[in-house]
Formats: structure tokens, sequence, C-alpha cells
């Protein structure tokens, strides 16, 4: 087992005995003082905790000279915006971890008429708390294989949850949901997916994905431009989008980012619009909202 695998393992086990002592203090009563029973061995699993986050993004973060941006076709067509991009800072997302040191959050973001607002719903600061899917553009749009490439994984079991776009939802995202995902492992956080095998040390990620929606499973050789599944909801997200990246592994919990640079449209800046090619637009229209099936969920 190599370093880089061993040391998420190392995190999650942490997190369990801090839980156990906890719940220890409150339904049992050990013998002796407090401080032996309870405090000392929770400050010692906390340094062991920082010291194993510390482990965990050092053996994440780029080695050597970066790689030269891998050239790769756009996941989706139409007009989007960037957020979280590299183009702006490395890492995007504030962490090496999962392989995301070059990772992009895209939004859709259709045109609108002169005046009218934007078909994407606003963050609010108090109401409405939540948002369905359905009212956000990106929610249920084709995603499309960037390359030709071979699927190594392939999830779409979570639900899409309701939107975090607000100050009360956000905060119980990033105080309660979040840490809770970051605890239970990477298929949490980055919700349901599929992992391409491009090639040459090179994978693709694609996360958040809808429930129900991949029309692939792992092990099936995919053509680029061909549709993948739908834009969803799940995991650690704010409002349907996609989370796009690529990584030197299949293992998000071991694998370090690689850039990457769409063809046609580089790699957008945070808050810029772009609009993607029409490459596999047709397969995707065609293929047909309806032959996605009955067990796609709308949260």
């Amino acid at each position: 087992m190599s370093v880089r695998t061993a040391v998420p393992m190392a995190m999650r086990l942490s997190w369990l005995v801090l839980f156990a002592l906890m719940i220890g203090e409150f339904v049992t009563d050990l013998p002796g003082p407090g401080w032996a029973t309870t405090f000392l061995p929770a400050t010692v699993v906390l340094a062991l905790m920082a010291a194993t986050m510390t482990l965990q993004v050092r053996a994440a973060s780029p080695q050597g000279d970066p790689r030269p941006p891998v050239e790769v076709d756009p996941p989706v067509t139409g007009r989007w915006t960037a957020l979280n991009s590299p183009a702006d800072k490395v890492p995007s997302h504030g962490t090496h971890v999962y392989g995301q040191t070059y990772a992009i959050d895209i939004v859709a973001e259709p045109e609108t008429g002169e005046g009218e607002p934007s078909a994407r719903p606003a963050f609010r600061w108090l109401w409405p708390v939540v948002r369905r899917n359905r009212a956000f553009p990106a929610f249920g749009t084709p995603l499309l294989a960037v390359a030709d490439a071979t699927v190594v994984r392939a999830s779409d079991g979570q639900r899409d949850h309701l939107s975090r776009n607000s100050l009360p939802a956000l905060a119980y995202l990033m105080l309660i949901e979040g840490n809770v995902r970051s605890i239970v492992g990477a298929h949490r956080v980055i919700g349901n997916h599929v992992i391409l095998d491009l090639g040459e040390g090179t994978f693709a990620v694609y996360a958040h994905v809808r429930r129900g929606s991949l029309q692939v499973k792992a092990g099936d050789r995919v053509r680029a431009g061909q549709w993948l599944g739908q834009v969803g909801n799940s995991g650690n997200t704010t409002e349907p989008h996609l989370h796009f990246h690529l990584m030197d592994g299949p293992d998000p919990d071991s694998a370090r980012g690689v850039p990457f640079t769409w063809r046609g449209v580089g790699v957008p800046a945070n808050g810029e619009a772009f609009t993607a090619g029409e490459q596999g637009q047709e397969q995707a229209e065609g293929y047909g909202q309806e032959q996605v099936g009955e067990h796609v969920a709308d949260a």
C-alpha cells in the first residue's frame, strides 16, 4: 500500500476514534480523572489527525516540474460560466487532495434577452433557503466524453440533494454536511461520478453527476463526444454543476492533479462565460431525455 493511499485511510480512522472517545465520555463512566480517560486520548488523536492531514496534502501536491496541459474536448456544449478555475489560482479549490489541483467548476448560463434576469437562480441571503434542482439550467444537461477513453469508474446511486445557495444552507454545507462527507470519503465528496482513462497516465473526472443518468459502466470504451450521463447535484455541492479535472491515477484518494485545456475554449477564468462547441450535440439531443430511464431522480 502506497503512502498516498494509506494517508486518507489513516485520517478516516482517526475521525472514527475521536467520535468513539466523544461518545464514550457521554455513555460510560470510566475510572480515573477525565483528563486521563478522555481529554488526553482525544488530544493525541487530534495531534495525529493534524499530522495526517499535513501528510495528505503533501502527498497530493505536485512533485517536480508540472506536466504540460493535456488538451481534450470540452465535456459540455452550450454557454457556461467557470467557477473556481485554475486559470486564477492553483490549487483552484484551495487543496490538492482528491487530485483536484487543476479542477474547474462550471454552471450553465443560457443566453437571455436584454434586460432579462439570468436563467440561473442567484444566491440569496435568507430566502428561499433551498431550491429544487430543475430551477437550475445545468441540471440534466448532457455530459460528453472529452476523448476516446476507457471507463474505469461509474457510479450514480447517490441522491441529488436540494440547492445550498442561500446563507443558511451554505453554512450547513460548510459546517456540517461537508465535514461529514470528507470523513466518509472521496466518493461522498464528488458524489455520483465517472472516471475515464484517457491513456498515457491521464484520467478525467466528472463529479456531481445526476442520479441514474449514467449511460456507461466500468470497462466500456467510449468515443470523444459520446454521451456519458447528465449534470446533477450529488455530493459536496451548492447547486447543480459540473466539477471536472484531470489526474494521474484512477483513484482520487491517491492521485495528483494534471493541468488541462479544452480544445477551442482553453481554460476559462473564474466568472468568465464561454461557449463550448457543438461536438456531440446532435448525439446528445437525439438520445432523448426519455431514454435515460424512469430511475432518474429529480430532487
